[in-house]
């Protein structure tokens, strides 16, 4: 890479600040002013630095791609904090391209992996998935509470539609990951773990694409369950999970539980935490962070959990 490019989207701008000569310049956040930005930018490779912003930075990410610039998406609150670490207060377009800019060139950030358009598609169905699952819990609290015979029905009708919805959805999601021969390997790899259900492995797939390319601990880390050493002089606190990806972390959960009961190397390791006087939480975080770090090691060689577990 040549040099360092912040980019501060928002729905109809992008404000690029480069770090080389201090230039800046606005383009629209549509295809003209992405064929714009692309002159300006020019055909050397460059660390582009961005936050995510959902689907407004979707376009910008294929576009820079496939300009053959390497492509960093950075948390927008790491971004933030990195603002304020510089004592930077103010926040506006062109000070958050130059801050994301410098952010970049400091702290040496590598490119992060483009999602294909087939995954974005895949990311909105399961986004839409969640939605309808919050919904659903909303709707029988809802059922549970009402005594309005006209209320009731429409709740009752409410639920069956949601049913329908999801279930809609989930057959287009197997369907989608089917039709992909790489994303077929991978969910085949992933539900061969028990513990790993067709739902949890096509969230695996979508909120972590990283996986197999990673070591154990960057994996770890990435799902946000290393534990984070907090110490200072003679003091020792306890060391405790935090950052990563939220969603992820959560969607594990529920993985581990069950893997407690039917993956025998995975519940000997809750089974020994607990019988040396673990938390149970601490207990089921230590087989999350077992269970992703399987993962990882399964799609990096290539093989389900059965093969190497007759």
């Amino acid at each position: 890479m040549t040099d360092t490019i912040g980019i501060d989207i928002s729905k109809t701008t992008l404000d690029i600040y480069r770090i080389s000569d201090g230039k800046r310049a606005r383009f629209g956040n549509d295809a003209s002013g992405l064929k714009a930005m692309r002159k300006w930018l020019g055909a050397a490779p460059l660390r582009v630095v961005y936050e995510a912003t959902g689907r407004y930075h979707r376009d910008l990410e294929a576009a820079l791609a496939a300009f053959g610039h390497h492509n960093v998406k950075v948390n927008p609150a790491r971004a933030r904090r990195f603002a304020q670490a510089t004592g930077q207060g103010a926040k506006t377009d062109r000070v958050d391209a130059e801050m994301l800019a410098r952010m970049g060139t400091v702290l040496g950030l590598e490119a992060t992996p483009v999602k294909t358009d087939e995954l974005h598609e895949i990311k909105e169905l399961h986004v839409a998935r969640v939605a309808l699952i919050k919904d659903r819990t909303a709707c029988r609290n809802r059922i549970g509470m009402a005594r309005n015979k006209i209320v009731l029905a429409q709740l009752r009708a409410r639920l069956r539609q949601i049913d329908t919805q999801i279930a809609q959805i989930d057959r287009e999601l197997r369907s989608r990951i089917k039709a992909d021969p790489g994303l077929a390997r991978r969910y085949e790899i992933l539900t061969s773990i028990p513990g790993v259900g067709p739902v949890a492995a096509i969230a695996l797939i979508i909120e972590m694409p990283e996986l197999g390319a990673m070591s154990s601990k960057e994996a770890a880390s990435l799902a946000g369950l290393a534990p984070i050493t907090r110490q200072s002089g003679t003091w020792k606190g306890k060391a405790r999970i935090g950052g990563g990806r939220t969603a992820l972390r959560c969607m594990l959960f529920m993985p581990a539980v069950i893997a407690t009961r039917f993956n025998a190397p995975l519940q000997q390791v809750h089974r020994t935490l607990i019988a040396a006087g673990k938390p149970w939480k601490v207990a089921i975080t230590a087989v999350m962070r077992k269970l992703i770090v399987l993962a990882n090691a399964l799609i990096r060689d290539d093989r389900k959990w059965a093969e190497i577990n007759p």
